[in-house]
C-alpha cells in the first residue's frame, strides 16, 4: 500500500530507495521502483504532488521523435498513457486522455523537406500512424488552418491528459511507498560504499540508492551529492484563453506553428496558446516566476497567423479571460534527459533533465527500476549520464523542444 502524508519530525527511517521530487517523472519512477518489491520513501518540498513543472506543463504527449533514443522511451509511454488503469490496477483511474493527435504545420516552403524527412524518420523507427498531409487534403481535414498551410505531420495517436490524475494514479498504485509532502531535501550523505543517506528537515533517511527527480531543482541536489551536472533551466510559458467563441474547432488536435514557434490546444472552457522563445534566457529555478504582461497577445498573434479563428477571439477578449502562467524546462547539452546511474558516486541515480517530462515520465520511470534490478545493463541505456564525458552524444531535430 502507498501512504501520501505530511510527516511528522523522525529520527530515522529507512528505505530502499529514495526518490527527491513529486512530479510525474518522480512518482513514475516511485511506481516502478515499488513494483520491484523495494521500500520507496518519495520526498516533495511542496504540499502536495504535480504541483511545479508537471502543472505548469501543457500535458501533452506525443510519438513523433526523430531520435531513437527518444521514441523508445516515448512509445511505450503513449501505451502506458492508453493502458493506464492496467498499469496501475486500478480501475477507477481516469486520467482524462484525449488522443486528437499532434499536427506539425507549416506554410513555408522551405520547411517543407524537414516534414519529409521526418516522416521517413518515423518510419524507420517504427512509430505507427504518422502522416504527411499536404495541399488540399491538409484544408479538408483541419479546416480551420489558414488557406496558406502548405504541409503537416500528423499522428493520431498523440493528445493530452490529466497530468494531476495521471500523477496521482501513480501514486495510488505503488506499492510499499510512502510519498512525504513538505520535506525539503538538506543534503545527501555519503560513505565509503557509496549513498548512504538523505538528510530532510524531518529527520535522516538511510539508504543505499537516491534517484533524483528534482526537476528545475536537479541540479543543486546534484551537488549535494558531489555531482556537477550540465543542466540548463529556461522559464516557459502558457496562456488559458477562457472563450465559448463559436469559431474555436473543439475537437482540434494539438497544433504546432513551426513557422511562428506557436502552439494551441483546445481545453475546457476555452483555448490553451503559447509560443516557443528560442532566445529565452537562462533562469535560476524557482518555484514562483514572473510571466511577461504581453506573452499572452504575442502567443495569439502568432497562431493566428495559421489560425485564423484567433484573431476574432481576440476581438472579445477582456483581461479576466485571461490567465498567464508559467513553469521550467530543463535541457541538457543534446536535450534528452539523463536516466540510469552515476558512475562517479555508487547509489545515486538521476532521471532528470526534461524539457518533456509529461510525455516520457512512465518508460523513464520503469527504464530506472530495470537498470537498478539488473534487467537493462546501462551501456545499453543511450540516456545514460555518461555519454557526455564519453562524447557520444549529439543534438536531435524533434520539432518543439
Amino acid at each position: 500500500m502507498s501512504r501520501i502524508s505530511i510527516p511528522l519530525t523522525f529520527n530515522t527511517k529507512t528505505a530502499d530507495a529514495v526518490v527527491i521530487g513529486g512530479g510525474i517523472v518522480g512518482t513514475a519512477t516511485a511506481f516502478w521502483l515499488s513494483k520491484t518489491g523495494m521500500k520507496v520513501i518519495l520526498v516533495e518540498k511542496r504540499d502536495g504532488l504535480s504541483s511545479l513543472t508537471t502543472a505548469a506543463s501543457a500535458e501533452c504527449f506525443r510519438t513523433q521523435f526523430t531520435e531513437k533514443s527518444m521514441a523508445d522511451i516515448a512509445l511505450p509511454s503513449v501505451e502506458m498513457f492508453e493502458n493506464f488503469q492496467d498499469v496501475v490496477e486500478l480501475s477507477e483511474i481516469d486520467i482524462h486522455l484525449r488522443q486528437k493527435g499532434y499536427l506539425f504545420v507549416t506554410d513555408d516552403e522551405t520547411q517543407v523537406p524537414e516534414l519529409e524527412k521526418a516522416i521517413q524518420t518515423y518510419q524507420k523507427l517504427g512509430i505507427p500512424g504518422s502522416e504527411l498531409i499536404t495541399g488540399d487534403d491538409l484544408q479538408d481535414r483541419f479546416s480551420f488552418l489558414s488557406s496558406s498551410a502548405l504541409a503537416a505531420t500528423f499522428n493520431n495517436r498523440d493528445g493530452w491528459l490529466s497530468t494531476h490524475e495521471t500523477t496521482y494514479g501513480f501514486a495510488k498504485g505503488a506499492r510499499d511507498a510512502n510519498f512525504f509532502m513538505k520535506t525539503i531535501v538538506t543534503g545527501i550523505q555519503k560513505d565509503r560504499q557509496g549513498i548512504c543517506a538523505v538528510k530532510t528537515d524531518k529527520g535522516l533517511i538511510s539508504t543505499r540508492l537516491v534517484i533524483n527527480c528534482a526537476g528545475p531543482y536537479a541540479g543543486a541536489i546534484g551537488k549535494m551529492a558531489g555531482l556537477d551536472m550540465p543542466l540548463t533551466t529556461v522559464k516557459r510559458q502558457k496562456a488559458y484563453i477562457k472563450t465559448s467563441h463559436p469559431q474555436v474547432p473543439v475537437d482540434a488536435p494539438f497544433t504546432v506553428d513551426l513557422t511562428n514557434e506557436s502552439y494551441w490546444r483546445p481545453e475546457a472552457g476555452g483555448v490553451l496558446v503559447a509560443w516557443v522563445d528560442p532566445d529565452e534566457p537562462e533562469t535560476p529555478p524557482a518555484d514562483e516566476l514572473p510571466t511577461d504582461w504581453d506573452f499572452a497577445a504575442e502567443s495569439i498573434h502568432r497562431a493566428s497567423h495559421l489560425n485564423p479563428f484567433f484573431e476574432s477571439i481576440a476581438d472579445d477578449l477582456k483581461a479576466d479571460d485571461i490567465d498567464v502562467s508559467a513553469g521550467m524546462y530543463v535541457y541538457t547539452p543534446d536535450d534528452k534527459p539523463v536516466i540510469g546511474p552515476c558512475g562517479e558516486i555508487k547509489g545515486f541515480h538521476l532521471n532528470c533533465g526534461y524539457w518533456c517530462g509529461v510525455m516520457l515520465s512512465p518508460a523513464a520511470g520503469k527504464r530506472v527500476a530495470d537498470i537498478v534490478m539488473g534487467k537493462m545493463d546501462n551501456k545499453d541505456n543511450p540516456l545514460r549520464y555518461s555519454r557526455f564525458s564519453e562524447g557520444d552524444f549529439e543534438k536531435g531535430d524533434t520539432f518543439l523542444k
